[in-house]
């Protein structure tokens, strides 16, 4: 079949090369070529194919994930693909973006053995969890507690005259919940549980837990495990449930490259507390890249169907126009589509900073540590909040046809959703952010100085020589100038982190306690949290236009990054005023030149989402399709419901036709 002529016209008015924005976005033409060498190994393996799973039931969904997660980890061996970006890559193009049962497996159990096992345990269980002789999951959450860690009930006993610990689930609400791939798939956990020896409680800690008979995948005695049952989304994925009764496993199964239990039941502390956040840190920044990916194919699909899609008139008399012809839809895709590229450059500068703080944690220096860790919560929380409410804005900009599973967005929708949840609820993740931002604040007020992403808290010790109100400093701001808006965003984020510390301070006076103080005034704080990450986006989609060599796709993406700015600016209007970094007039400049914006990126808009370079297999969307046939398409797949599989369903004769024959 042949293009659709609508999208043939809109790539042809394109005034830069996509794949040029490809690489930069793959980080390299190399990188491009390999990704789509890796696809292609995917793609053209009759062993991957198979039909849709919207037909297929949620057992039928599960045996498909399973039995492509084995397939995949024997061909990643066969094609000696083991670098983890690589591997993530076939991992997604196999499960087209989907979630799978050996997700757990893959990256919370075997990246914990390597970070927290001493070399014994090493070699104990790392070649057979590599061989998936060992399946395992990692089983933290329970019924009653989440993110609160502390607050879970788990206990792990230590026995010296047997030197073992006795595993127990001793309430309904200490059962182990949620866990991906604890329902049916592993045969081990690593279970997080309060540790006892010597009758004192010594906090969480992590310990291997054989949790199905090796052979037979029978649960041990003494265990009970299952599935938790249907979820909003993650139909494939066997989210379970686990509950020990006084199990025992020996004391070689306590995780213990940083603290240990003596044979004699002598514990022994670690150095530092922080080391193990290097996996929580990790996994949340992966989630920043993996809400840029969501949003991308979210848009892609709205934007490449609202060039397809003709509906109603501008003018009398005149054919009907592409529904992106019309202002409100660009004003609802638009700036989802900018949002989308920040959070590229955004996750892309959390790997890098994570890989670079890495190498320094392992030379011993802690230092930025709690920083990163600051940061990359925050910005887990930002994104995937953005994110998860702009796929839904794209479902809806898709009309009637975005509710239909064809479409494609409901099922990025629920995959996407928990991530606002899952590695820390986004709330809290705020929290923490604000406890980084409060600090920070204090050294500045005490006359320290600052560095890093806080570094502009510097500047308030500063001002406060000057009187209070700066109205000069409103003429400031120029709203067609990437770098002059990070510094209005700078000041806001400076503006309500004070003002959030002044709520804290006063609660304070008020109060005795320090806990009822924060708690009064967390809504300011998060706030606070919201408007620091949002600087930060900012200020890395302007960093990045720097870097971009071809002057056609820098100009393009500088105009996404102003409309990425200045829409911000629109939406938070009353925070910009009240600090006094911007005039009535000058929000009133702000409204206008987001709305002339949308008519500068119409004409690229097509080729901005085919940039991203999502195969049709992968973005899984009759209305996204790269041709752009979405009528017919959507005819023949209706036609596979099976409910069309006969001609009359077996309830007419069982239900219809006897009540019309009584009636």
């Amino acid at each position: 079949m042949s293009v659709n002529a609508d999208l043939r016209r809109e790539r042809a008015a394109a005034t830069f090369q996509p794949e040029l924005l490809t690489h930069i976005l793959d980080g390299g033409p190399e990188r491009t070529r390999r990704r789509k060498e890796i696809e292609a190994l995917v793609l053209n393996d009759p062993d991957f194919q198979h039909e849709d799973l919207n037909f297929l039931s949620r057992s039928q969904r599960y045996e498909q994930a399973i039995r492509k997660s084995s397939l995949m980890v024997m061909k990643l061996r066969e094609y000696g693909i083991a670098d983890p970006e690589e591997i993530y890559w076939f991992k997604s193009f196999v499960h087209r973006g989907r979630p799978e049962p050996l997700d757990l497996h893959l990256g919370m159990f075997l990246p914990t053995l390597l970070t927290q096992a001493t070399p014994e345990q090493q070699d104990r269980f790392f070649m057979p969890a590599w061989n998936l002789e060992i399946i395992g999951t990692y089983a933290q959450t329970e019924m009653g507690h989440g993110t609160h860690l502390r607050g879970l009930e788990t206990t792990a006993t230590y026995d010296p005259s047997t030197q073992e610990f006795i595993l127990n689930s001793p309430t309904v609400t200490s059962i182990k919940w949620w866990p991906g791939g604890l329902g049916k798939t592993s045969n081990h956990a690593i279970v997080l549980a309060q540790l006892y020896t010597q009758g004192q409680c010594k906090g969480l800690h992590a310990f291997i837990v054989p949790i199905r008979q090796l052979g037979t995948h029978e649960p041990l005695p003494g265990i009970t495990v299952g599935d938790i049952g249907p979820k909003f989304g993650y139909d494939e994925m066997d989210n379970g449930y686990l509950k020990m009764d006084n199990f025992r496993i020996p004391r070689e199964n306590m995780l213990m490259k940083y603290a240990q239990v003596e044979p004699d039941g002598t514990y022994v502390k670690p150095v530092s507390d922080k080391l193990t956040y290097g996996t929580m840190v990790f996994i949340r920044s992966l989630i920043v890249g993996d809400s840029a990916r969501s949003l991308s194919r979210a848009c892609t699909i709205a934007i490449r169907y609202s060039a397809v899609r003709h509906q109603s008139e501008l003018k009398p008399g005149e054919p009907e126009p592409q529904i992106l012809d019309y202002q409100t839809q660009q004003y609802k895709l638009f700036p989802l589509l900018a949002t989308a590229y920040a959070f590229h450059f955004v996750g892309a500068y959390i790997k890098a900073t994570y890989h670079r703080i890495n190498g320094d944690i392992s030379k011993g220096d802690l230092s930025e540590l709690p920083e990163l860790h600051a940061l990359t919560a925050g910005l887990k929380a930002f994104t995937s909040w953005t994110a998860n409410a702009g796929i839904e804005e794209c479902r809806m900009a898709c009309g009637g046809h975005g509710y239909s599973r064809c479409s494609g967005i409901p099922d990025i929708y629920v995959t996407f959703t928990p991530s606002c949840t899952y590695e820390g609820e986004n709330t809290v993740m705020m929290l923490q952010t604000a406890r980084f931002l409060m600090k920070s604040y204090t050294q500045v007020t005490s006359g320290q100085q600052v560095s890093g992403m806080v570094s502009y808290l510097n500047d308030l010790s500063r001002q406060r020589i000057q009187p209070q109100h700066v109205a000069a400093r409103t003429v400031t701001v120029r709203i067609n100038d990437p770098t002059s808006l990070v510094e209005a965003y700078k000041s806001r984020a400076a503006r309500l982190v004070e003002s959030a510390a002044k709520n804290l301070q006063a609660e304070l006076a008020h109060r005795k306690s320090k806990e009822d103080a924060w708690n009064r005034t967390s809504v300011d704080l998060v706030r606070a949290s919201e408007a620091h990450c949002h600087y930060v986006v900012v200020k890395l989609f302007t960093a990045k236009l720097a870097e971009v060599g071809d002057a056609a796709v820098r100009a393009v993406l500088t105009e996404l990054c102003l409309l990425y700015a200045l829409f911000g600016i629109s939406r938070n209007a009353g925070d910009f005023l009240q600090a006094g970094i911007l005039s009535s007039a000058q929000i009133t400049q702000v409204n206008q030149q987001v709305k002339e914006l949308l008519a500068v990126i119409r004409p690229n808009a097509v080729a901005l989402v085919d940039s991203f370079d999502f195969h049709d297999v992968h973005l899984g969307s009759v209305l996204g399709r790269y041709d752009g046939n979405v009528y017919e398409n959507m005819f023949e797949w209706a036609k596979k419901s099976p409910l069309n599989k006969t001609q009359v369903h077996e309830s007419f004769h069982k239900h219809l036709k006897p009540m019309q024959a009584k009636l």
